[in-house]
This record gives structure tokens, C-alpha cells and sequence, in this order.
């Protein structure tokens, strides 16, 4: 009986630490997947001087925000391709296989050329670039954002849904706040346009290292190896029949995720799942994503204080999302997309008309946190409530697609705000409007979408739109 109780206490813990490693990797993976894109809003000002220069600095900025959004807009193409070989092969492959794309091409942008080199040419190689990168990280969406909450028990699901969407983007904001903050003192002022920028996206190499030595170690999902001992039951089953009957069995080649995604059993939710993807990822985008060219462009706060403001979002951000995750478990996915939407309708376009006031310090860094952490709660469930829309054998080429294609959108948001401010004292008022804009959207889909919790292990059925 001692041995038999021993060999269960080590089979728990193996067990729980498959779990940890599947949560720490896909916070991790999303965190330097977000990592690597806010390199370039941290620095947007300086590569909008060297890559896209213009007589009306506003038009630069937008044409940086513009190069952000085509990454977002190849990002879906991204999950369509790695979502469908993680179902096909394993969450982990895909994983290590983006991971190492997104970090392989963000340190390329670090030994870009400059318009001042080779003219025309510059912007061209670093949109090209962005094209590649974005697929890389359409790819690493559909493998963290389904291997965490598939490994964990249900009452965790809310809160690890949080901490890997809402948190993970922290995390990323954080680690390049702090990398901003960093180079920023090592490379001041001239110094920062020369090498600074450069430096910052070498570090990019940091994702393609730990993709290898972290999530090579890391186990399938238990609901994927379920699905894969399944499908090799029925294989054997098929196996026996051909051989008893020496003739081939009914069927032919299975049917891609992708197809089965846009199909007409599927395709009605995918389609509800964008109206929250795209209302919580424009509000991401707008708020954190915004904010380091909002405190520079609006504010004129100095580089080194906004890198510290910056770091306490950051960490804001982490945990209001978990927490809201968390919440949404207790009190459903619905009514944590209600109840946050309504506050974000109101409370962002109040603070977004508000921060240029403001010139005390402490003050402005009270509003930047709730400004972000209002920013993020929206989306803290959605990653959980995307999961338990789709079936284990579509469920990353859904959850990717449908996360992609929406923040893909969200993501050119602050394009449009750039373009649509005529000079930087505009930015608040129109920043407002979109924010009230895509809140209502968001709503939208909180009022018309069913109630999710529990479905991930319920029958893999579709469910109604």
C-alpha cells in the first residue's frame, strides 16, 4: 500500500509540474511573442525619423503604426499555418518552430539600413520584414494560447486565461519598458537614434534561445493526446476492418482545420468571436500599445520617467487580468464581458481627455495604470472563452484565427488615430472617440454570445452563435 501511495504522490507531482511548465511556457511564449512587437512602438518616434521621414511628424508616426498593422494583418495567415499543424501535430512543435521565427526576425530589423543609407529601399526591407515576422507571430497565438488552458484544472481556467492574454501582454510591456528604460541611459540622447534602437531589437534573439532550451522540455496538452490516442484507435479499428474485409475503408483524406473552421457548422462563430476580438483588441492597442507615443507625443514626458510610468502599467496590467480571468469563472464569461465593457465605455475616453492635464507625476502615473489595466481586463477572459467556442481537433487553428484576425484589426486602430489627429493636441479627442467607438462594439458581442463555462470538456459539439 506504501508503494502504491508513493508511486501516486509522484505521478501528482510529475503531473503538476507538466502543468506549471504548460502555463509558464505559454505566458512566456506570448509574453516575448508581445515582446518583440513593442520594441517598436517603444521606439516609433526614432523609426518613424529613420525609416519613414516627413515634413509633418504626425504622418511619420502613422506610417509606423502602419508598418505595426501589417504584421497584425499577416498574423492571421500565421495561425492559419501553425494552428493547423498544432492540431495536426502538437501545440509544442508549432510553438518552438514560431518562437524562434518572431525571434530570429526582430533582431534582423537591428541591422536595417536607414533612408539616410540606402534611400527608398529602407522602408521597403523593414515592411517586407514586418510581413515575415507577422506570420511568425500569428503562429506563436496558436499554440500558447491553447496548450496552458488545456493543461489546467477547470477552476484555474479563468485566471490562467488572464494571465497568459492580459498578463503575457504585461509581461511583454514590462520587459520592454525595462529594456526601453535600459537603453535609454546606455545610449542617451544622438546616442539613442544611432545604436539604441539597434540594441533593442537585437535582443529580440532572446525569444528564438528560449524557444529551443525552455519549450523543447515542455509536454502536449492532455486533451491533444487524448485526441491523438483516439485518432490511433480508430486508425487500428480501420486497420482490422480493411484486413477483415480486404477491401479499403469508407472515407478519404480528413478534412483540414481550416476548412472545418470555415465551414458552415463553424463559421457563424468564428464570425460572433470577432466582434469581442476586435473590441478587445483595438481597446489593448489604443491604451498600452498607445501609451508610449501618447506620453511622448501628448505629454512630452521625458524618456526615462515615461520608461518608469510604463513599467507600473505594466505591472497593473498583469494583475487586473488575472483577476478579472479569474472572476469570469465565478461569475461566467458573459457577465466578465458585460461588466467590463460598461466600465471601459465610460472610463477610457474620461481618462484619455483627462491625462494631458496632467503634470504631477505621481498623478499621471495613476491614470497611465488604470488607463492600461482598463485597457486589458476586457480581453482577460477571452482567450478561455475562445478555447471553449471550438472542438480539440480545431480548437488552436480556431482560437488563433479568431484572436488574430480581431486584435489584427484592433492593431491598426492606432493608425487611424495618427491619421485622423491633425497636429499632436488633437490626439485626446480623437483617441476618445475611438475608444467610445470600439467599447460599444464590444458590447455588442458581450449582449449576443452564449455562455462558455464548462464547455471545454462538455462533448466537442458546436455551439450555438
Amino acid at each position: 500500500m506504501a508503494i502504491v501511495a508513493n508511486q501516486e504522490a509522484i505521478s501528482d507531482r510529475e503531473e503538476q509540474r507538466h502543468v506549471l511548465r504548460a502555463v509558464v511556457a505559454s505566458c512566456l511564449g506570448w509574453a516575448l511573442d508581445l515582446y518583440d512587437l513593442f520594441i517598436l512602438l517603444f521606439v516609433a518616434p526614432v523609426i518613424g525619423r529613420l525609416f519613414f521621414p516627413s515634413e509633418h511628424p504626425m504622418l511619420s508616426l502613422a506610417a509606423v503604426y502602419a508598418s505595426f498593422g501589417v504584421t497584425l494583418l499577416m498574423r492571421p495567415l500565421g495561425s492559419a499555418l501553425f494552428g493547423s499543424y498544432a492540431d495536426t501535430h502538437g501545440r509544442k512543435r508549432a510553438m518552438i518552430a514560431a518562437m524562434v521565427g518572431v525571434g530570429v526576425s526582430t533582431a534582423a530589423f537591428g541591422v536595417l539600413p536607414t533612408v539616410h543609407t540606402i534611400g527608398v529601399l529602407a522602408p521597403v526591407l523593414f515592411i517586407v520584414l514586418k510581413l515575415v515576422q507577422g506570420v511568425f507571430v500569428g503562429g506563436v497565438v496558436a499554440a500558447t494560447h491553447t496548450i496552458g488552458t488545456e493543461s489546467v484544472a477547470p477552476r484555474y481556467r479563468g485566471a490562467v486565461s488572464g494571465l497568459i492574454g492580459g498578463g503575457g501582454a504585461g509581461i511583454g510591456a514590462l520587459i520592454a519598458s525595462l529594456t526601453f528604460y535600459g537603453m535609454s541611459a546606455l545610449f542617451p540622447g544622438d546616442a539613442f537614434d544611432e545604436w539604441g534602437w539597434r540594441c533593442m531589437f537585437f535582443t529580440g534573439i532572446i525569444s528564438a534561445v528560449l524557444g529551443i532550451t525552455i519549450f523543447s522540455k515542455l509536454e502536449e496538452s492532455p486533451m491533444f493526446k487524448k485526441l491523438q490516442e483516439a485518432k490511433a484507435r480508430a486508425k487500428a479499428a480501420n486497420s482490422a476492418a480493411n484486413a477483415a474485409s480486404a477491401a479499403p475503408a469508407a472515407g478519404g483524406k480528413p478534412v483540414s482545420p481550416v476548412r472545418t473552421l470555415f465551414s458552415r457548422q463553424y463559421r457563424n462563430i468564428l464570425l460572433v468571436n470577432l466582434l469581442l476580438t476586435i473590441g478587445g483588441g483595438s481597446g489593448y492597442y489604443l491604451t498600452s500599445g498607445f501609451l508610449p507615443t501618447y506620453l511622448k507625443v501628448v505629454n512630452k514626458t521625458p524618456s526615462e520617467t515615461a520608461g518608469f510610468v510604463l513599467m507600473l502599467s505594466s505591472i497593473g496590467v498583469i494583475v487586473a487580468s488575472i483577476a478579472v480571468g479569474h472572476l469570469s469563472t465565478f461569475i461566467g464569461r458573459k457577465k466578465a464581458f458585460l461588466g467590463t465593457g460598461l466600465l471601459r465605455l465610460f472610463a477610457l475616453p474620461a481618462l484619455a481627455l483627462y491625462m494631458p492635464g496632467v503634470t504631477d507625476t505621481v498623478q499621471l502615473a495613476l491614470c497611465v495604470i488604470a488607463f492600461g489595466a482598463l485597457g486589458s481586463i476586457g480581453y482577460a477572459p477571452l482567450l478561455i472563452f475562445l478555447n471553449e467556442r471550438f472542438p480539440t481537433t480545431i480548437r488552436a487553428t480556431g482560437t488563433g484565427l479568431s484572436w488574430n484576425i480581431g486584435f489584427a484589426l484592433g492593431g491598426i486602430m492606432p493608425t487611424f488615430v495618427s491619421l485622423a489627429s491633425p497636429s499632436p493636441t488633437d490626439i485626446p479627442h480623437t483617441l476618445a472617440l475611438f475608444l467610445g467607438g470600439i467599447s460599444v462594439l464590444f458590447l455588442i458581442g458581450a449582449m449576443v454570445i452564449p455562455e462558455t463555462v464548462g464547455k471545454l470538456d462538455a462533448p466537442q459539439e458546436p455551439q450555438a452563435h
